[in-house]
């Protein structure tokens, strides 16, 4: 069967994660609370959240961490490494792991060395 979208392309653009306002979840955690016990499904079903969310806005309103309320992970406040820093990480990374790759080589070679002397030594009391 032959696809009639070219390979390489989606032809569903990505999905954007939501971000919600702590005016958003302060409104929706008492509305929540508001909601008679068997509505209270029906609200989350309307704004299509789970009751993890309403558990962890009320708590942070508790807390009076209204700031908590702002998603750090997608918060546009979040402050961006500069590129050098962000680089520099990258690099220590990669030589910690190049690092490792040579330390394990060193050991093989070694143990290739070892074993190519005991065949040697084998091989010459044989004759």
């Amino acid at each position: 069967m032959t696809s009639t979208t070219p390979a390489g392309s989606d032809p569903a653009p990505r999905p954007k994660r939501r971000t919600f306002s702590p005016e958003y979840k302060l409104r929706i955690v008492a509305e929540y609370d508001a909601a008679p016990k068997n509505e209270k499904g029906a609200v989350l079903r309307r704004e299509r959240l789970y009751h993890s969310h309403v558990k962890e806005w009320r708590a942070a309103r508790d807390a009076g961490a209204l700031e908590k309320l702002v998603d750090q992970r997608t918060s546009p406040a979040r402050p961006k490494k500069p590129a050098a820093e962000a680089e520099n990480e990258k690099l220590r990374r990669q030589v910690e792991r190049l690092e490792k790759e040579l330390a394990r080589n060193k050991a093989a070679l070694e143990v290739m060395g070892k074993a190519s002397a005991l065949l040697e030594m084998i091989s010459e009391s044989a004759d």
